[in-house]
């Protein structure tokens, strides 16, 4: 259905104004600690009622039902994969994987500059599993525990200039990760179920990505301290079942491709499916596992409990964003704005515009939008735009969930202006990376 074009009123221009300001408060989440689902949420209602408004006024109340219903089926698309998602990872912390697999790095006595490849690699690796955002929080913990702890990073120049410069490390390689699996990132997730590029084509993002990571990485690596922290001893174990729930996860994430691949279905029905497995383990779990019984802190395991720790905040949050760009593409934006972008300049510039727009506008509303637009891309243009989208927003802290997570987790250690500082390393490796992406699949401006 095409939106009947209102840019022009002055209701949508309050509609903008609307975002404009519930997009300011988002940005400032840090500083104002006000969580980033609620002035969405206001604007998304606010926002619609302009859109029945204004189709109220040309006798078309029947089209906003559908542009609606729309919107929220995208958004139901996307809430139950991530639940299930963010579920598995709650259950693998609670048993305990993460935690060993930070002990078993802090144990070993490796180097600050061994720590700083390895929490890298790491990042880069487990990313496209556990999303950037978990990934990143477990590596920065790894740094900031090898380096004693928040007061002596502090205390210690030496040590807050190692931490800056890993956790740059991490979030860019996070995200680099996240850029070449459909589960690495919303954006990657949100293109694969509009069914733009194929599950396994977005493995061709990889030699770009891996470039993106390693030229800030290397560029990093020559201003770090040559020095050894003391190992330490961290009593962590693997609860019952911890690997049982590994290989749910991976039998979850294969059941999600099937069910797209094979069987034309939403991905979101095969992770369901794979959350109803989880469940059943799950009572098993409750009446097996006695942990509890060693330490009365840890009660029984309730599979509910883990679905209950999912990050709600981030969730309505992208309720809010997705009916908020809706609204405004059902009064017309989106078909102005795609006009201009992929008409006037053409797809590669408009495509490396977007990432750039993702450092200082976080990516998930940026690709929804481009979604919505809606373009006659090629593949190699909506990996390009998958690509840009996802590593754009390592060129600042505040551009990524990761980069954002990190500066609360490292506060007053990792900082907006730190990361500033390196932004032209960083901006390296994303031209590099269009470069190369350009090159395999042939594109040109």
């Amino acid at each position: 259905m095409i939106p009947h074009d209102f840019t022009t009123k002055t209701l949508s221009w309050v509609a903008i104004a609307i975002f404009v300001i519930a997009y300011t408060f988002v940005i400032l989440e840090d500083v104002i600690h006000l969580r980033k689902s609620k002035p969405v949420i206001v604007a998304a209602g606010l926002i619609w009622i302009i859109v029945a408004m204004s189709y109220a006024g040309i006798g078309r109340s029947d089209q906003v039902d559908a542009f609606l219903s729309h919107n929220v089926l995208e958004y139901a698309y996307l809430f139950l994969f991530l639940l299930v998602a963010m579920t598995y990872i709650n259950t693998m912390e609670e048993r305990g994987v993460f935690d060993a697999l930070r002990g078993w790095l802090i144990s070993k006595g490796f180097t600050l500059k061994g720590i700083y490849w390895i929490t890298g690699a790491l990042a880069f690796v487990i990313s496209p599993l556990a999303d950037n955002l978990t990934t990143a929080l477990l590596m920065a913990a790894v740094v900031i525990s090898v380096s004693g702890g928040r007061s002596a990073i502090m205390a210690d120049k030496t040590l807050k200039g190692f931490v800056v410069l890993a956790c740059i490390n991490i979030v860019v390689a996070a995200n680099a990760g996240g850029a070449f699996s459909p589960f690495g990132d919303i954006t990657t997730l949100m293109v694969w179920q509009a069914g733009k590029v194929p599950f396994g084509g977005f493995l061709g993002l990889m030699p770009a990505a891996l470039v993106n990571w390693l030229i800030p990485a290397v560029i990093l690596s020559f201003f770090l301290p040559n020095a050894k922290p003391e190992p330490k001893k961290e009593e962590t174990r693997l609860k019952y079942g911890a690997f049982v729930v590994v290989g749910l996860f991976i039998f979850t994430i294969a059941l999600a491709v099937t069910f797209h691949n094979a069987f034309h279905l939403p991905p979101m029905l095969g992770m369901m499916t794979g959350l109803g497995f989880l469940q059943l383990y799950g009572h098993h779990l409750k009446n097996t596992d006695k942990s509890h019984v060693d330490d009365n802190r840890i009660g029984r395991f309730d599979i509910y409990n883990q679905l209950q720790r999912s990050e709600w905040d981030t969730l309505m949050f992208f309720y809010g964003v997705i009916l908020c760009v809706g609204g405004l593409g059902a009064l017309g934006y989106l078909a102005q704005v795609s006009g201009l972008l992929y008409g006037v300049l053409g797809p590669t510039y408009a495509n490396i515009l977007v990432g750039v727009m993702s450092a200082i506008v976080d990516n998930i509303p940026v690709m929804f939008a481009v979604l919505s637009m809606n373009p006659e891309l090629t593949q190699g243009q909506w990996l390009l735009v998958t690509l840009t989208a996802g590593v754009g927003g390592s060129l600042l802290s505040v551009g990524s969930a990761a980069g954002v997570a990190l500066m609360g987790q490292a506060r007053g250690i990792y900082t907006f202006m730190s990361h500033l500082k390196w932004a032209w390393a960083i901006a390296l490796g994303y031209i590099a990376s269009i470069g190369v992406h350009m090159v395999i699949y042939d594109l040109s401006f």
